[in-house]
């Protein structure tokens, strides 16, 4: 049978990892959120390019 002290240590070690799991979501929660904002921010941009990129898509359709 294990010594119940060294359990007892080895458990209480464990659970003071720190901010390590607050840290990893954190760190996946930007780059989820730096992603999305790239995509929005693209998806944008290529709607511009759709009107042959000079802007003014309405001028030109009744010429």
């Amino acid at each position: 049978m294990p010594d119940t002290a060294v359990t007892t240590e080895l458990l209480a070690a464990a659970e003071q990892q720190g901010l390590g799991d607050t840290l990893r979501i954190l760190l996946l929660a930007s780059i989820v959120g730096g992603a999305l904002l790239a995509w929005f921010l693209l998806r944008g941009y290529r709607a511009d390019d759709r009107d042959g990129g000079d802007g003014e898509a309405g001028r030109d359709a009744n010429a």
